[in-house]
């Protein structure tokens, strides 16, 4: 056998991310919307891609999109930067803030990609676990940021698995207290599920980041889309960290083009808080507890620690939902994403018929 160069040997002991992808009738395992986006929007993004310059490299600067999102956010262009999803916005700021002798912070259960990103670029991960009720203890959070001075401390409103939103209060004095030190990133995925957004909280002289998507209310998982918002000093050495060309024309178009869409994504919005409470009422009627979210899931245990079992059974009936079963502080948990209403139907309905 040829030779073969190790990897580093801190990222040939890390898993990857998983996320079964099944062959099954009803999906409800990964949060994207169930509502395509409108069909005017469907039509301009293809008269303008039929108009591209093949040949021709993208606007480098993302100008229109930049511009477009700053006018949404009432912000300055030069506060966004727009990537290949928001974990590609996650990762170019662990490319300049993170790396070896560096650490972050997470509140567990949260978002994976935080600490499985930051593990990637050879960042130190400090967990700090949740309470019961998957809230977070914000004396102890607090006592951590100082003692731990973590270059970047994630904070996940909406946060995911759970759907729990952090009080302003809280976001507030975490920002003042990782101010000396580090950077806050509040992820804001779910946001426009949300009753408030650290946006309002964006000063040029705090360290404060707020990452968004247009996977979910936007409806284009498809384009693989995210931003932040941020000063103006952070976006600086992001610009710097990234590849030049990183985000394709087809990309850059989709996102300008949905903007003009807002209100049909409003609408979605109040769609599915309506189904999700739907499903909240309909665990409630099965006896299953389940957490109030505000988000586009819920995240629910099925009785006597039974998730893996519930999980296999859904699967058999046609049913995808995400399997957190096994995953650390959330034994025997199960996450359904809200979809259309006969998918929402079928999930309750062979919960049902599983646990008769």
């Amino acid at each position: 056998m040829s030779f073969r160069p190790p990897v580093r040997d801190d990222l040939a002991a890390l898993p990857g991310y998983h996320s079964p992808q099944l062959d099954v009738e009803v999906r409800l395992n990964t949060n994207e919307s169930p509502e395509p986006p409108p069909t005017a929007f469907r039509a301009e993004v293809a008269r303008r891609v039929a108009e591209l310059d093949w040949n021709r490299y993208p606007d480098r600067s993302v100008g229109e999109l930049r511009a477009k999102l700053a006018q949404h956010h009432q912000v300055d262009p030069n506060n966004i930067f727009v990537a290949n999803g928001s974990n590609e916005v996650l990762q170019t700021l662990l490319m300049a803030w993170g790396g070896p002798g560096r650490s972050v912070m997470t509140f567990e259960p949260t978002y994976a990609m935080h600490g499985q990103i930051a593990r990637v670029t050879g960042t130190h991960v400090v967990e700090i676990d949740r309470e019961s009720d998957f809230t977070i203890d914000e004396g102890e959070a607090f006592a951590a940021m100082s003692r731990h001075e973590p270059t970047i401390t994630f904070l996940c409103s909406p946060n995911n698995p759970t759907g729990l939103v952090e009080s302003r209060s809280f976001v507030e004095q975490s920002l003042a207290t990782v101010e000396p030190f580090g950077l806050l990133v509040v992820d804001e995925a779910y946001a426009q599920f949300s009753t408030w957004s650290a946006i309002e909280m964006l000063d040029e002289d705090r360290p404060l980041v707020i990452s968004r998507t247009f996977s979910k209310t936007w409806a284009m998982a498809a384009a693989r889309l995210g931003y932040l918002i941020a000063p103006q000093w952070i976006v600086e050495r992001l610009e710097t960290a990234v590849l030049p060309y990183h985000l394709d024309a087809v990309s850059q178009i989709a996102g300008s083009v949905a903007l003009d869409y807002e209100s049909e994504m409003q609408a979605r919005v109040a769609l599915l808080v309506e189904r999700r409470g739907q499903i909240q009422a309909g665990l409630a009627d099965l006896g299953i507890e389940y957490w109030p979210s505000s988000s586009n899931f819920v995240l629910f245990r099925p009785p006597s620690d039974t998730g893996q079992v519930i999980w296999d059974q859904l699967v058999a009936h046609g049913v995808l939902v995400r399997n957190c079963a096994s995953w650390p502080r959330l034994d025997g948990c199960l996450r359904v994403t809200v979809g259309t209403r006969a998918e929402n139907d079928a999930f309750l309905g062979a919960l049902e018929a599983i646990l008769n």
